[in-house]
């Protein structure tokens, strides 16, 4: 006969996709005594816990809130407890239930129901707006709204590898993106430092990011994949418009970084605490010229290192008359080697939001990527 946490986790699969915290709270408190529950999902900026429900944001980095979702763990707290939401590395917020025992089995067993809960937010969402539109604080802009549509997460765990990603401003952001995909022997990771303003940039690189996709799995190699993007922009715009690109491939078993630099973000490598920039072939950005044919270049990594990768708008932030700069920027990467790579991101964008006052002006996009080394 199935324990509490199975009929628990069978409840939220056949839930309505716009019921899923109500049907959690009944079975809750049949099952724990569980009489209150409230989902808190993490905003586009990175910066705030939202509810679900009518009450207050959660803004500070002491709170229990915050504490659960920095760290992964459960955190009891005034006779309640946080816990954790998210799916495969993708840290959608955390849970609040309450009363929570100081009992350690029902404390793994509530845990493992907020897993569950953060994997059915993953699937039902496609088909409905009442978590997207719970986790916005302010409105999105059109450009920003196809954006974030584009991306394939925030952040991803694997055995053999950890990655995150953020654009910034978060609401407001045009061309810069990201994408990745891996299938256990390989990655491929994609930035794109976007050209233009508005919805018209915002299309050029839903254009390029749906091309390398095509490209990547119809199985071509790295530099084909940047020429078949090339020539499919170039196509439409003509050599109007077009944008950079850094694309990576990464074999995960013996740690051999493939790449090519179509005019791209910077590639910086974190290794034993020392910064190093990648030196790269520098190419055409794609769409520039007709028939652009891209060279790959290859670099061994070691277990344990950590890439950057960050666009121009990171860089050339400007605060007052100061230009944030490589100095400053290589001096906070070194300080991000504890950090797993969404609190590094976060941490570097939120130094950058203090160095200008405020939202960036210009679209920045930063990557992080941790590999750990072949995996059995």
């Amino acid at each position: 006969m199935s324990g509490p946490e199975d009929r628990t986790r069978r409840v939220l699969i056949e839930a309505p996709a716009d019921l899923l915290l109500d049907r959690l709270t009944e079975e809750l408190a049949t099952a724990y005594g569980v009489t209150e529950s409230e989902l808190y999902q993490v905003d586009y900026r990175l910066s705030a816990l939202l509810p679900l429900g009518d009450g207050e944001a959660l803004t500070g980095p002491g709170h229990p809130a915050w504490r659960c979702f920095d760290h992964q763990e459960p955190v009891l707290a005034d006779g309640g407890g946080w816990f954790p939401v998210g799916m495969r590395g993708e840290r959608r917020g955390v849970l609040r239930l309450a009363p929570v025992p100081d009992d350690r089995t029902v404390i793994a067993e509530l845990a493992g129901i907020a897993d569950a809960l953060g994997h059915e937010l993953a699937a039902v969402s496609p088909g409905t707006d009442v978590y997207l539109t719970a986790r916005r604080a302010r409105r999105l802009t059109l450009a920003a709204e196809m954006q974030w549509d584009l991306l394939p997460g925030r952040s991803r765990t694997r055995p053999s590898f950890s990655l995150a990603g953020q654009l910034e401003p978060a609401y407001a952001v045009r061309g810069d993106s990201f994408d990745w995909s891996d299938n256990g022997h390989r990655l491929w990771l994609s930035t794109v430092n976007g050209m233009g303003e508005g919805v018209a940039a915002a299309m050029l690189t839903s254009l390029a990011t749906h091309a390398l996709r095509n490209a990547r799995r119809a199985g071509l190699a790295l530099a084909d994949q940047a020429a078949l993007a090339d020539q499919a922009i170039y196509d439409l715009h003509r050599g109007e418009q077009h944008l950079s690109a850094l694309l990576l491939d990464l074999d995960l078993a013996s740690g051999e970084l493939t790449a090519v630099d179509a005019g791209s973000p910077r590639l910086i490598l974190l290794r034993d605490g020392e910064v190093i920039e990648q030196v790269l072939e520098k190419q055409f950005p794609l769409g520039m010229f007709e028939g652009s044919d891209y060279h790959e270049q290859r670099f061994q990594l070691r277990r344990g290192d950590r890439l950057f990768v960050v666009s121009d708008g990171v860089v050339d932030a400007t605060g007052g008359d100061v230009r944030y700069g490589e100095t400053a920027l290589d001096r906070f990467l070194r300080r991000t080697g504890p950090m797993e790579p969404l609190d590094a991101v976060r941490s570097l964008i939120g130094d950058l939001r203090a160095f200008v006052a405020g939202d960036l002006i210009d679209d920045a996009v930063v990557v992080c990527l941790d590999w750990t080394g072949p995996q059995p």
